[in-house]
């Protein structure tokens, strides 16, 4: 059985959508959303591989990531 997507809103602060927006532009993607749905897949992904561990090189660039998005400074 295929799996049935679901869309759910969330609420983020007006100048990390302004962030993000610009962020998304400047990648080339399509809309926010693809941008959005990019980055949290990647963050899941990296760290979900059992039995392995993020390399210095991954955790900087995920860090690069969230400060673009503006979770830390």
């Amino acid at each position: 059985m295929a799996e049935e997507e679901v869309t759910v809103k969330i609420s983020i602060p007006k100048t990390l959508y302004e962030k993000i927006t610009r962020e998304a532009e400047d990648a080339g993607f399509n809309n926010i959303e693809e941008f959005i749905i990019y980055v949290l897949e990647q963050l899941v992904e990296t760290s979900s591989v059992e039995g392995e561990t993020m390399s210095k090189e991954d955790e900087e660039k995920v860090k690069e990531r969230l400060r673009a998005l503006g979770y830390i400074d």
